[in-house]
This record gives structure tokens, C-alpha cells and sequence, in this order.
């Protein structure tokens, strides 16, 4: 019978050694089996985890892709077959595939309805923002429809819509009319300005430099950078270098923008520098609109008057003179000479005053609207505020003229009376019109 002594220090030296190693081996084993199988479950549910992060991901980006307003094997032949040149031009010149940007604006339907007309293929962009009444837009655009137009909502800083649309049209030039306009509003929201008339422009320059072919682009810049500048008629040649308003200096810093541009990457650029436009179809914030209205419902109009009462004066320029100018411009913009970003050689690059070159008073204008619409307004006159307005803006038009055969042929008597007929038929108010 073996005594406690010899179960706890047994006779044989070297078997309790083996003994020993055998049981440290086990524990080891134990322990790193233990660590094995932990790691292996941390790597599975690092997997996991993975896993269903990219489907989440994938179920992400896929309701994102369904509920964009852009995309899809129906909306690309929308795209297509909106660009399609449906007529050449005289002499053997091709027709135009237009990129229009801001084509549910004001001067954009008009722009876009004039090219489509004449043959050349046609693709909007707007972004329908709130910055006046958007049912407005909503029915320029169902107007586009109506002549074969299609626009893509979107916007102007969404690099991939871009890319998208020149990956699926080769277009010959961009009329790039979106913008975030109004002088006063941008006391009220400065980052719009920036947002559209900046980044918007970059991003669509980034676009077209990429595009291969590159396109011609014309794009609008204003009269308002003429600023504070005193001397008149406004020249091309003026110096444009003290803005008086957010809105003028965005517009001044486009135009530094597009001249990089062009000299970097060989884009093909026009500014155009538009002189109060006005007529039907136009933006509901400009006064000649805002005054027909309240006129209309026996509310009193506010006529700001510039220092010493020196009335303030425009060189309101209607509408159809406009487009005139813009496709006249767009016709002689010659090509862009980059290819795959790269610069090849020397491209044009020009601005042009679009204006009517008979600056009218302001109070001038409300007596026309008073005798087309038969009602006596009822005017609070105050003086000009420090808001970014200037008192005059007079066009010197001679560069267009030689460059294009720009001439504006409507004075603010006949195209005030177009404006009213319109105003009265789409907002449904009971009202002749004088003859």
C-alpha cells in the first residue's frame, strides 16, 4: 500500500518530469487553441461586420441611384435624342448639340426654344430652386417640352450628372446661363452666390475642360460689374475692378475664372454682360414685374431715386434682343483647342456688352406701365438704399456690333406692351391692353 508520502513525491525522479512537460504542453495547447478560436471569431465577425457594411452600402447607393431624378436607360435616350441636330446650317456648317444651364430661367427657355427652332439640338439643366415662385419654372419647362426639350433636374455642382451627360452626348457648346441672381437677395444669402456663381462654374468648367471633344462655351455674366464705374456708355475696355454688390463681384470673379480657363486648358469662352433684361416669361423679383403686380392689386410701388433725386436710370433690353445676341455669339465663338484636359493651342476668348443702348428712367418706366395696363399706380418714392443697386447702367454695344452684327431692334414702349399681354394671359387678370 502506498503511503501519502509516496503519492505526493513518487520513486521515479523522471517521471513526474515528463509528467510535468506533458501537462504544461496540454495547458499550452489549450491556451492557444483557445486564442486560435478567438482570432478565427474575430475575423469572422470582422467579415461579418465588413459584409454588411457594403451591402448596406450597396442598398445605400441603389435607393439613392432609384430615387434620383437623373439616370436610367429611359432618361439617357431622353438625353440622346433631345441633342439630336435635327437641321444643318447654310453653306455646308453643321448644326449645334447645346448644352443649355439654366434653361427653365428666364433667358434659358428663351435661348434654348430659339436653337431648337432653327435645327440645333438642345439638353437643359436647371435645378428648380425656390428663389422665386418655382411653378414658374415648372411651366417654362413644360413650354421646352412642348418644342422638344428635355430637362434634366439637377445640379450645377454635381460633378457626376455632368460627367454623366457629356459621357452621353458629345455637345459642340454650353450656354451656361444658371446663376443665382438679384443684387439685393444677396445681402440676405450670400453662400447661394457663392455656391452657383463660383463653385457652379468651376464645376462646370472641370467638366468641359475633361470632355473630349472640348465644347465652346458662352456663359452670362453681367453689366454689374461695371460697379461703380461713372463713365458712360459701359465699355468693354472699362475697368470692372469696384463692385457694388456680392452678385457683381461673384460675376467679376467669373469672368477671372473662365480667362484661367482658357489659358490653361484652351476652353473656348464667351461673357456676355447683359443689360436688364426684361419681357415675357421673366424673373418675377425684377421691378418692371414686381410694379405690373402690385399696379394690378392697388398696391402701392416703391421708386428709388439715386442722390441729389436724380432719378435712376437702365438700359433695359428686351428679350428677344438678347437671345439674338447670344446666338450671334455662339455662332462665332470658334473651338476649343484642348484635348483630355491638355491645352494644344491658343482658344478665344471674349466679352461682350448685350444692352439696348437707350438707358430709360425709372419713373419712365411705370408711367408705360401705367398707360398699357390702365391703372394709376400708387408710388412711395425713397432714396436708394446702400443695398448694391447702382444708379444708371448705359451699354456700349460697338464690339458685339463688329464681332457678330449685334443690333438691338425693341424699344421699351413696344416691348413693355409684349410683356403685359403676356403678364395678363398667364396670371388670368381681367384687363385690356392699350393699342
Amino acid at each position: 500500500m502506498r503511503s501519502l508520502e509516496d503519492e505526493l513525491f513518487p520513486s521515479t525522479p523522471g517521471k513526474v518530469k515528463i509528467e510535468r512537460t506533458n501537462m504544461l504542453n496540454r495547458q499550452f495547447y489549450r491556451c492557444f487553441a483557445s486564442t486560435s478560436t478567438m482570432f478565427l471569431w474575430a475575423l469572422f465577425l470582422i467579415a461579418l461586420t465588413a459584409s454588411y457594411l457594403s451591402f448596406q452600402s450597396f442598398v445605400d447607393s441603389g435607393h439613392r441611384y432609384l430615387n434620383a431624378s437623373w439616370g436610367g436607360i429611359q432618361w439617357e435616350k431622353q438625353v440622346r435624342n433631345s441633342a439630336q441636330i435635327q437641321k444643318q446650317r447654310g453653306g455646308g456648317s453643321g448644326g449645334f448639340s447645346v448644352l443649355v444651364t439654366g434653361s427653365a430661367g428666364f433667358v434659358g427657355s428663351h435661348v434654348s426654344i430659339a436653337l431648337k427652332k432653327r435645327g440645333d439640338g438642345v439638353v437643359g439643366l436647371d435645378n428648380f430652386n425656390n428663389y422665386y415662385d418655382p411653378s414658374l419654372k415648372k411651366a417654362r419647362k413644360s413650354l421646352l417640352n412642348k418644342n422638344g426639350i428635355f430637362v434634366v433636374e439637377g445640379d450645377l455642382n454635381d460633378a457626376r450628372l455632368l460627367s454623366k451627360l457629356f459621357d452621353i452626348v458629345a455637345f459642340t457648346h454650353v450656354m451656361h446661363l444658371a446663376a443665382q441672381a438679384g443684387v439685393r437677395y444677396a445681402m440676405e444669402n450670400p453662400g447661394s452666390y457663392v455656391h452657383s456663381n463660383i463653385a457652379g462654374l468651376v464645376t462646370l468648367l472641370e467638366a468641359c475642360k475633361s470632355a473630349n471633344p472640348q465644347p465652346s462655351i458662352v456663359w452670362a455674366s453681367s453689366s454689374s460689374v461695371y460697379g461703380l464705374n461713372d463713365k458712360v456708355p459701359f465699355s468693354e475696355l472699362d475697368q470692372t475692378d469696384q463692385p457694388a454688390s456680392l452678385y457683381a463681384a461673384t460675376k467679376k470673379a467669373g469672368e477671372e475664372i473662365t480667362h484661367t480657363y482658357n489659358h490653361i486648358y484652351g476652353l473656348s469662352i464667351t461673357g456676355l454682360r447683359f443689360f436688364t433684361v426684361y419681357g415675357p416669361w421673366g424673373r418675377p423679383d425684377m421691378a418692371y414685374f414686381s410694379f405690373t403686380r402690385n399696379i394690378l392689386q392697388g398696391k402701392p410701388i416703391t421708386v428709388y431715386r439715386g442722390k441729389n433725386r436724380v432719378d435712376l436710370a437702365r438700359d433695359f433690353t428686351y428679350i428677344d434682343d438678347i437671345v439674338k445676341g447670344c446666338l450671334g455669339s455662339l455662332d462665332t465663338s470658334g473651338k476649343s483647342t484642348g484635348s483630355g484636359g491638355k491645352k494644344r493651342g491658343p482658344a478665344p476668348y471674349r466679352i461682350f456688352n448685350l444692352g439696348n443702348t437707350s438707358p430709360v428712367t425709372v419713373p419712365t418706366l411705370v408711367s408705360i406701365l401705367e398707360r398699357h395696363l390702365k391703372v394709376k399706380a400708387k408710388k412711395n418714392i425713397v432714396d436708394m438704399p446702400g443695398n448694391g443697386d447702382v444708379p444708371f447702367t448705359h451699354a456700349n454695344i460697338s464690339l458685339a456690333s463688329r464681332e457678330f452684327g449685334y443690333k438691338p431692334t425693341t424699344d421699351l414702349q413696344t416691348g413693355l406692351k409684349k410683356f403685359v399681354k403676356w403678364y395678363l394671359s398667364y396670371y388670368g387678370y381681367n384687363g385690356k391692353i392699350v393699342d
